[in-house]
């Protein structure tokens, strides 16, 4: 495993070199000044997702969602709690599928919530539907 891994902001999407044994101690990005892993979900565009997902050398579950879709809506707090527990091992994106219509397409989005695991650019797993956290967790854990 490389000594330092590569992280992109989410706020100004500006690339961060920070040493793996770091990761724990708040890092900030070097353009911006914004806290890199806050566990927080992060809201990707179409003209942000492919910079976000290439660059990171963190895997990145993304959640594809609609704001008519009472199951994303219930499975939003799951997804939110899941990035919390795993802020230092990954990075949690979601996609409004309404907003990002070619992404969507693109990426053969078909049902909603659909979660979608990169790892180094690639689509590693995929998952369609709400799920309970204990599952969701069980899900990523190969991955993660």
């Amino acid at each position: 495993m490389s000594e330092n891994l590569h992280l992109v902001c989410a706020h100004c999407q500006g690339l961060n070199r920070v040493p793996r044994a770091r990761l724990k101690d708040g890092p900030r990005c070097g353009k911006c000044r914004a806290v890199l892993l806050d566990g927080q979900v992060i809201n990707l565009s179409e003209a942000t997702f492919d910079n976000f997902i290439r660059k990171n050398d963190l895997p990145v579950v993304v959640n594809f969602w609609a704001a008519w879709c009472g199951h994303c809506r219930n499975f939003r707090s799951v997804f939110e709690v899941a990035a919390a527990q795993l802020q230092y091992q990954a990075c949690f994106a979601k996609v409004e599928s309404e907003e990002a219509p070619a992404l969507t397409r693109r990426l053969a989005v078909k049902g909603l919530p659909t979660h979608i695991l990169f790892c180094a650019g690639r689509e590693v797993a995929r998952q369609s539907g709400a799920m309970p956290l204990a599952a969701f967790m069980q899900w990523l854990q190969p991955y993660i």
